[in-house]
């Protein structure tokens, strides 16, 4: 199983303090440094199950800690555990964590990084946020997202996790966006980006 070294600080304080001044090209990074990250957990045929940024930890990239609830996906909780906003809504409704939860929270966590707000903030974690989610509410889309960020975004927290990608796809999209991105003067990013208004997911 991964070995997680001691690091500095967690994601959720890393956007806190640096969103401002990062570029598009350094956010999809990041995404993908956490997408390389999970690949490695699920290799090991284990599941997550608990994925937000506050246990997205970084020293000089981004890893994955508190592998507590992580376990082996033939040895499924029947419990819910997490952190509400990150929970795939099969799992609120009852289901069993699959790996394809985990997909759901890594949107909502690529999501966190293009706005550098926790997702639905201005919402209490009540029941109420958990029938919204059931029911598709998501984070509103920041306006400017690169389109191909976006489109990756909404495929990992789509409702039904059959149409979610599989680890190894997420991982060679995100590898292709970022690829694209980051052969890309900065100048020129918002040319490639859809003047997105602010949207609800599908």
């Amino acid at each position: 199983m991964l070995v997680m070294n001691k690091l500095d600080t967690d994601l959720r304080k890393y956007l806190q303090q640096n969103h401002n001044q990062l570029t598009w090209k350094e956010r999809i990074q990041i995404a993908a440094d956490i997408i390389l990250a999970l690949s490695r957990v699920h290799k090991e045929n284990a599941i997550h199950r608990d994925l937000h940024s506050g246990n997205i930890l970084f020293r000089t990239k981004f890893s994955i800690s508190d592998l507590g609830f992580c376990g082996p996906v033939d040895k499924p909780l029947k419990s819910v555990y997490g952190n509400l906003p990150y929970i795939a809504p099969e799992v609120i409704a009852g289901k069993v964590t699959t790996f394809k939860s985990d997909i759901y929270s890594i949107g909502i966590l690529m999501w966190e990084i293009s706005s550098g707000q926790p997702p639905f903030i201005n919402y209490e974690h009540n029941y109420d946020l958990a029938m919204y989610i059931i029911n598709g509410m998501r984070p509103k889309i920041v306006s400017g997202t690169p389109v191909g960020y976006k489109n990756l975004m909404k495929q990992c927290w789509d409702a039904d996790p059959s149409k979610r990608p599989d680890i190894v796809t997420l991982l060679k999209k995100i590898s292709e966006v970022n690829l694209f991105y980051q052969n890309k003067p900065n100048e020129l990013l918002t040319k490639l980006e859809e003047d997105n208004s602010l949207e609800i997911g599908d």
